[in-house]
């Protein structure tokens, strides 16, 4: 697939790396997986169908990568979507703040991710 669409994953996280791996080689998108801010900053220049973020993740301040992404004309207008735990009020509604487009629990993003993808993709998801 010549212009394959690609999305850019900001996690460390073993087990959604190869779930997120996995949903996106059956929709047909490329996965990125960037391991640190710049890495993630660099990759969304090149205007991925999407950047998912995974809020809680350590290695990486996810706020800090939201607000660089949507204060940077060049990546402005990339989607962002972040998942996180169900419990944590205040981090979903700061990273909103920042700009991230969607925020959803980590267990409905695990449960919807191909149906996610698919709409990124720019369509249903059937072949």
């Amino acid at each position: 697939m010549p212009n394959q669409k690609k999305i850019i994953a900001v996690l460390s996280d073993l087990m959604f790396t190869v779930k997120i791996q996995d949903a996106a080689k059956r929709a047909g998108l490329e996965a990125v997986f960037a391991k640190s801010e710049d890495q993630a900053i660099a990759e969304a220049r090149q205007h991925p169908a999407v950047v998912i973020l995974d809020l809680n993740d350590k290695a990486v301040n996810a706020l800090e990568v939201i607000s660089k992404l949507k204060g940077d004309a060049a990546t402005a207008t990339v989607p962002l979507l972040g998942y996180m735990s169900h419990v944590q009020v205040e981090l979903k509604r700061a990273a909103e703040e920042k700009g991230c487009d969607s925020v959803m629990p980590r267990s409905a993003f695990s449960a919807r991710l191909p149906e996610i993808l698919a709409r990124y993709r720019g369509d249903d998801g059937r072949e």
